[in-house]
C-alpha cells in the first residue's frame, strides 16, 4: 500500500461534483504537485486529505491508517496556505511556536524545534522581529516554520507563493526544493501554474473537472500525454494542434491531408475505420523556421502562415502565426528570423508529433499501447 492512498474519492455540494472517483497513491517522501486550471478541484482534494473539507464517499489513508473521521490536528499534517495567516502582534518566534504553545509543550521542547526550524529556513537572525519588519519571502518562510516545528508525516501546500513577485517565486520555487531534499518528508503542493509545477515536482498530478487527468513525473507527461488538456496545459508556450483528415492508412503509417497538403506519418496499426478526423499535435521547438532557399529535409511536413506576432525574449522568438484555414501556430525561432516577414514557412520531423481522436484522447501506435 502507499504511503497516502486516496480510493475513490467524491466530492458534491448538493448536486455538483466538485471530485468523482479520485484515486491516487503517493509514495512516501515524494513531492508531488496537483495541477490545473482554477475551479478543477486540486484545493478542495488538498483540503480532504487535511481534513478542513468533509469527504462525500470514499477513502484516504495515511501511512497506513484510514483517516476520513480523525480531526485534522491529528492526521500527522500540516498545512501552509496562500495568505500567510501570521499574527502581526507576535514575534516570528512566537508565531513559529503558536501551535506547540497552544499544545502545552514544555519550553526547552519548544525552544528546541523552533531553534531547528529557523536554522532550516535561515530564520536565526530575524526570531525577534513581527511579521510587519518582514519581506514576503520572509513572511513565507515563518509560515512554512509553522508547519516544520509539527514534524508532520505529511506537508500541504495550497498556492504558497502566489503573492509574491516573479523574482521571488524562482528563489523560493529553489528554497522549497532544497527544503524536500533535507527533510524528506512527504510534500503535496497546489499550483495552477504548470512551470512551477515541472520545476518543483516528481511527480505532477494534472486535473481538470473534478478529475486526474494524468499523473507522472514531469517530463513524461510532457513527452507523452494521455489527451489533448494534458499535452495543452503541460508546456510553455502550449503545444500545436493541427487539425487533419485521414485519407489512408497501412500496417506502418497513415496519410493525412493537412490544409492543401499530405502528411504521412510512421504509425503502427493505425485503425482508419474509427474515424476520419484527428490532429496532429506538434511543439514549438519542433518547429524549424525555413528560408526561401532552405531545402525541406526528408520525413518532414511543411506549414506556412502569416505572422501575427512576434514575442522576443532575447535569443528566442515566439513567433505567432495564423495558417491559411484558420489554426493558430507558434514557432520557437532565434531573435532574427522573423524580422521584416509577413508570412513565415517552417517544418517539423513526422518523428516528433503526436495524434490525439476528436474525443481528445490520444491515439497511440499499437507498439506502445
Amino acid at each position: 500500500m502507499a504511503f497516502l492512498d486516496i480510493s475513490s474519492l467524491s466530492k458534491t455540494y448538493g448536486t455538483v461534483n466538485v471530485l468523482e472517483n479520485v484515486n491516487l497513491e503517493i509514495e512516501q517522501g515524494e513531492f508531488v504537485v496537483f495541477v490545473g486550471p482554477s475551479g478543477c478541484g486540486k484545493s478542495t482534494l488538498l483540503r480532504m486529505i487535511s481534513g478542513l473539507e468533509a469527504i462525500s464517499s470514499g477513502e484516504i489513508s495515511i501511512a497506513g491508517q484510514v483517516v476520513n473521521d480523525i480531526e485534522p490536528a491529528q492526521r500527522g499534517t500540516a498545512m501552509v496556505f496562500q495568505s500567510y495567516a501570521l499574527y502581526p502582534h507576535m514575534t516570528v518566534r512566537d508565531n513559529i511556536s503558536f501551535s506547540l504553545r497552544m499544545a502545552r509543550k514544555p519550553k526547552a521542547f519548544i525552544n528546541e524545534r523552533v531553534a531547528k526550524a529557523a536554522a532550516i529556513l535561515r530564520l536565526d537572525a530575524l526570531l525577534d522581529r513581527k511579521p510587519g519588519q518582514l519581506s514576503g519571502g520572509q513572511k513565507q518562510r515563518v509560515a512554512i516554520g509553522r508547519a516544520i516545528v509539527r514534524e508532520p508525516k505529511v506537508f500541504l501546500f495550497d498556492e504558497p507563493l502566489s503573492n509574491l513577485d516573479a523574482e521571488l517565486r524562482v528563489q523560493m520555487r529553489t528554497e522549497l526544493m532544497d527544503l524536500h531534499s533535507r527533510l524528506g518528508t512527504t510534500m503535496i503542493y497546489v499550483t495552477h501554474d504548470q512551470v512551477e509545477a515541472m520545476t518543483l515536482a516528481n511527480k505532477m498530478v494534472v486535473m481538470n473537472g473534478g478529475h486526474i487527468q494524468q499523473a507522472g513525473h514531469p517530463l513524461h507527461l510532457y513527452d507523452d500525454p494521455d489527451n489533448k488538456f494534458v499535452a495543452g496545459f503541460v508546456g510553455s508556450p502550449r503545444i500545436n494542434f493541427l487539425p487533419c483528415t485521414i485519407m489512408e492508412s497501412s500496417a506502418h503509417t497513415v496519410r493525412l491531408l493537412m490544409g492543401d497538403s499530405t502528411v504521412t506519418i510512421p504509425f503502427q496499426g493505425f485503425d482508419s475505420s474509427a474515424t476520419t478526423m484527428v490532429d496532429i499535435a506538434v511543439r514549438p521547438h519542433h518547429l524549424d523556421v525555413l528560408s526561401d532557399d532552405s531545402t525541406v529535409p526528408p520525413d518532414h511536413f511543411v506549414i506556412e502562415g502569416a505572422v501575427t506576432f512576434a514575442e522576443q525574449l532575447g535569443d528566442i522568438t515566439y513567433v505567432h502565426l495564423i495558417l491559411d484555414d484558420g489554426t493558430k501556430v507558434i514557432i520557437r525561432g532565434n531573435r532574427h528570423n522573423y524580422l521584416g516577414q509577413t508570412r513565415l514557412r517552417a517544418c517539423a520531423s513526422v518523428a516528433n508529433v503526436l495524434l490525439f481522436g476528436p474525443d481528445g484522447n490520444r491515439i497511440r501506435p499499437k507498439s506502445d499501447a
